[in-house]
C-alpha cells in the first residue's frame, strides 16, 4: 500500500487548504502597470508645466521630446496627445466630472492631467481602449503612485463606456443656448464663443460661420517655416519632407518631426512663423511710401515697436537688409530683448539695433522718425488658438479692455514717431472687435492727419498670386478656417504731410 503524504493540518485539527496554484505571465502585472510609455510621459509633463507653471506647451513640448529622444513617430504622438488634451480640455473636464465622485478641483492636478490624458486617447485618438487604459495607468503609477493610479483606471473606465458624441450629447441634452452648446462641443469657454461670433460680424462675415471656426481652432496646425529673404532657403526642409507654401513667397508647410533638428532653423536663417504673421509683415515692409518722407540719404527708418519675442522683426530685418534700410527693434522687458537679439543675429547687424524701453515712450526718443513701423500690439491672441491651446483657458473677458488701453497708447505712440508721409501697420492675433477695429477708429477719430490705407489690396500685393484674394478692405482680417492662417487682423495707417 502506497503510503500518502501526511496532511497538514492547524492547531485545531482542522485540514489546511491548499491555495490554488497561480500562473504568471511573462511580464508580472505590477511591472506592467508601472512603465511610463517615453510618448506619454512627454505629453503628462507638457500638461503639468503648463497647469502647474503657466508655461507654454510649444515652448516646453520640444524639449521634453529632444530629452527623452523619442523619434518621429513617437514624438507625434506625443504632440497629438499634449496639443490634443489641451485643446479639449474643457469638453473632457465636463466628461470627468460625471465620472468623478468630487469636484475636479479637489483632485490633485497631476490626477487631473492623467485623467486628461486618457480621456483624449479614448475619445478622440486611434488607440485602443485596453492600450488607453492600460498605458495611462502605468504613467500614472511611475509619476504620480499606486494608490492615485486606483482612481484613474476607475474613472477612465467610466469615460470609455460611451463615445465622445455620445457623451456631448449628453452634455447638452436640453441646452437650447447655442453658444453653451458650442461651448461644450468645441471646447472653448463661452466667453470666446460669444466674442469669436461677434468678431466674425464686426468684420463682414456670416455668423454661421462659428462652427467651422471652432473646428479650425481645434485642427492640429501645419508648422509654417519662412526662409529669411536673401539669407536663408528651405532646401534642406523640402529633403526632409516639407512642401511649399501656397500663400506666401519663402515660405514651406512642414507636416511631421522636429524642425529643432534642421540646420538652418538651428543657424536661425529658416524659422517657424505662421504664414499670416509672414503676410502682415511683408505688407508693411512693400507698401508704396510718399517718397517725400525718405531722409537725403535715402535710407528708410524702420520700428517694430513690440518686437519679443523676435519673429516679426528678424523678418522685418531681412527684408531692411534687402532693401537697403535699418530697423530698430523695440521690447520693454530685458529678458525678452535678449531674445529678440538672438533672433536677429541671423541677419547682417548693420542692418538692425534693439533698444530696452517702454513702446509707450519712443516717440520722446524718436519723434517723427520712422518710415515704417510695426505695432504686433500685445493681445488676447483669440486668433491663434489652434497654436497655443492653452491660452483660451488663461484668458479671462477682462483681458479684452485692459488690453485695449494699451493698444490705443502703443497706437497713439507710433503716429507720432512715424514720419509725415510714412506707414504704421497695426497688427494683433486677435479678431475682436475691440482689439481691431475700436481701437483704430478711436486713435483715428483723435487726429485729423491719418488716413486708412487699403489694407486688403497690401495683403494680396504680399501674397502669392490669386493665393489670398483678401479683397479690397480697409483694414484686413486673416481666418484659420478661410486662410488656414492664425486670424490676423492688419490695419495700415498713413500719416498725412
Amino acid at each position: 500500500m502506497t503510503s500518502q503524504p501526511e496532511k497538514k493540518r492547524n492547531e485545531k485539527g482542522h485540514e489546511r487548504r491548499r491555495a490554488a496554484v497561480k500562473t504568471r505571465t511573462a511580464v508580472a502585472p505590477g511591472q506592467r502597470t508601472r512603465a511610463a510609455d517615453p510618448a506619454r510621459l512627454v505629453a503628462f509633463e507638457v500638461l503639468r508645466a503648463v497647469s502647474g507653471e503657466d508655461a507654454y506647451a510649444n515652448l516646453v513640448l520640444p524639449k521634453s521630446i529632444r530629452k527623452h529622444r523619442l523619434d518621429k513617430r513617437d514624438a507625434g504622438f506625443a504632440t497629438e496627445l499634449a496639443y490634443g488634451a489641451l485643446r479639449g480640455q474643457g469638453t473632457y473636464d465636463a466628461i470627468l466630472a460625471k465620472c468623478v465622485d468630487r469636484p475636479l478641483e479637489r483632485l490633485d492636478p497631476a490626477v487631473l492631467d492623467a485623467l486628461r490624458i486618457g480621456a483624449h486617447q479614448l475619445l478622440a485618438m486611434r488607440v485602443p481602449a485596453h492600450a488607453a487604459l492600460d498605458q495611462t495607468v502605468g504613467l500614472a503609477r511611475a509619476v504620480i503612485g499606486a494608490g492615485p493610479s486606483a482612481l484613474i483606471n476607475a474613472v477612465l473606465r467610466k469615460v470609455s463606456a460611451r463615445s465622445l458624441e455620445d457623451w456631448v450629447e449628453i452634455l447638452t441634452a436640453g441646452e437650447t443656448d447655442a453658444v453653451k452648446r458650442a461651448a461644450i462641443e468645441h471646447s472653448h469657454p463661452e466667453w470666446i464663443v460669444r466674442a469669436l461670433r461677434q468678431s466674425l460680424v464686426a468684420h463682414g462675415r456670416s455668423v454661421e460661420e462659428i462652427t467651422d471656426l471652432l473646428r479650425a481652432d481645434n485642427d492640429a496646425p501645419v508648422v509654417n517655416l519662412v526662409a529669411l529673404p536673401g539669407l536663408g532657403d528651405l532646401d534642406e526642409a523640402r529633403k526632409a519632407g516639407a512642401t511649399d507654401g501656397e500663400l506666401v513667397k519663402d515660405s514651406a508647410l512642414f507636416a511631421a518631426g522636429d524642425v529643432g533638428r534642421l540646420d538652418s532653423v538651428r543657424a536661425g536663417t529658416t524659422r517657424v512663423q505662421d504664414a499670416g504673421s509672414q503676410l502682415v509683415a511683408r505688407a508693411l515692409a512693400e507698401v508704396e511710401l510718399d517718397g517725400s518722407s525718405i531722409d537725403e540719404d535715402g535710407v528708410e527708418k524702420w520700428l517694430d515697436m513690440c518686437a519679443g519675442p523676435g519673429g516679426k522683426a528678424t523678418l522685418l530685418a531681412a527684408l531692411a537688409h534687402e532693401q537697403g534700410a535699418v530697423l530698430l527693434a523695440n521690447e520693454p522687458a530685458p529678458h525678452r530683448a535678449q531674445l529678440v537679439r538672438q533672433a536677429l543675429d541671423a541677419v547682417p547687424g548693420e542692418t538692425w539695433n534693439v533698444r530696452t524701453g517702454d513702446g509707450r515712450t519712443i516717440a520722446e526718443d524718436y519723434p517723427e522718425t520712422f518710415d515704417r513701423i510695426l505695432v504686433d500690439a500685445p493681445c488676447t491672441g483669440l486668433g491663434a488658438l489652434r497654436r497655443r491651446p492653452e491660452s483660451r483657458w488663461r484668458r479671462q473677458p477682462g483681458d479684452v479692455g485692459d488690453l485695449g488701453i494699451l493698444q490705443r497708447e502703443l497706437l497713439t505712440t507710433a503716429v507720432d514717431a512715424v514720419k509725415p508721409g510714412g506707414v504704421v501697420a497695426y497688427v494683433t492675433c486677435s479678431p475682436h472687435p475691440a482689439e481691431t477695429t475700436a481701437v483704430v477708429a478711436d486713435v483715428l477719430r483723435k487726429r485729423n492727419d491719418l488716413e486708412l490705407l487699403d489694407a486688403g489690396a497690401a495683403l494680396d500685393a504680399a501674397s502669392l498670386p490669386g493665393a489670398l484674394e483678401a479683397g479690397h478692405e480697409s483694414t484686413a482680417q486673416l481666418w484659420p478656417h478661410i486662410h488656414s492662417t492664425d486670424a490676423m487682423f492688419l490695419a495700415l495707417i498713413r500719416r498725412k504731410i
